[in-house]
């Protein structure tokens, strides 16, 4: 019959019969040393909280109570180029950049719709004069934008399609004359058309008829006869068109008539001059 093997108790495989598990030395104690060994590190706990990222610093939350929110106010006004101030000393703004084709007349000079290109580029708009007098505008497109192509000159009847999105409002103005011809580019959304006319020629009407806002710098006792025939413009407002100041314009729908005083900047008057009626 086979011996069932001898067993060693554990950490004893391995020895020769006979060799004792510990031999004494001078120094023995007689203590058996025990060595451990080393932990495996424990698992740091993570801390589950709602959100991304560390959190933030622990403040008191601002809370008011219902009969407070009233006090709360934030002043909203219109946005868009400011053209001035009216009559009360308030800024008047014009909504060039719209959702829906918009059309502006002016019957004024250079100046002022000069002034009226700049503050438009300034908003982030791009602005495209079509001109039978490009030297006059020249100057202006190299110097806005701080080096940057935001005013673009064509000649009359070569404007390109321009574009325009809510992301890039465009505003055309159209600087051809007493008579311009119909353009090739019209008002769209987002795209803002601005005619100039020097003065209410017998084809002011037309121009002033279809527009949705319009713009007049002084003007003869005769042309406010056609403007009134035209937009109904009150008697007390048009007595002041022949002897208006250089940089003031009545802007006006249908409803309503404001006088807004334009007044340049430092910059604008060193690259356009002072305000002025004729050119």
């Amino acid at each position: 019959m086979s011996q069932p093997a001898p067993t060693m108790p554990p950490g004893q495989q391995g020895r020769a019969p006979g060799t004792p598990a510990h031999v004494a030395s001078p120094t023995d104690t007689g203590m058996i040393p025990i060595i451990r060994q080393p932990e495996a590190p424990q698992r740091q706990r993570r801390i589950f909280s709602p959100g991304f990222g560390l959190r933030g610093p622990r403040r008191n939350r601002h809370v008011v109570t219902a009969d407070e929110l009233a006090a709360i106010s934030m002043p909203i006004g219109d946005d868009g180029v400011l053209i001035g101030t009216d009559a009360e000393s308030q800024p008047a703004v014009l909504g060039l950049a719209r959702p829906t084709p918009f059309d502006v007349v002016l019957v004024g000079g250079l100046w002022l719709a000069q002034v009226l290109a700049l503050r438009a580029a300034a908003t982030g708009a791009r602005v495209g004069v079509e001109t039978g007098r490009p030297q006059a505008w020249q100057q202006l497109a190299q110097a806005a934008g701080g080096g940057q192509q935001c005013v673009t000159v064509y000649p009359v009847g070569r404007v390109p399609a321009q574009g325009p999105s809510v992301s890039s409002p465009v505003v055309l103005i159209r600087d051809c004359g007493i008579r311009p011809p119909r353009g090739r580019v019209t008002s769209v959304p987002w795209q803002s058309v601005v005619t100039v006319l020097p003065f209410v020629s017998e084809h002011a009407p037309r121009w002033l008829a279809q527009a949705h806002l319009v713009g007049i710098q002084r003007i003869s006792p005769y042309e406010t006869e056609s403007v009134k025939d035209t937009l109904g413009i009150p008697e007390e407002h048009l007595q002041h068109l022949p002897t208006l100041h250089d940089g003031v314009a009545l802007w006006c729908t249908r409803k309503h008539q404001k006088f807004v005083m334009t007044e340049p900047t430092d910059a604008e008057t060193g690259l356009l001059g002072v305000a002025r009626r004729m050119d």
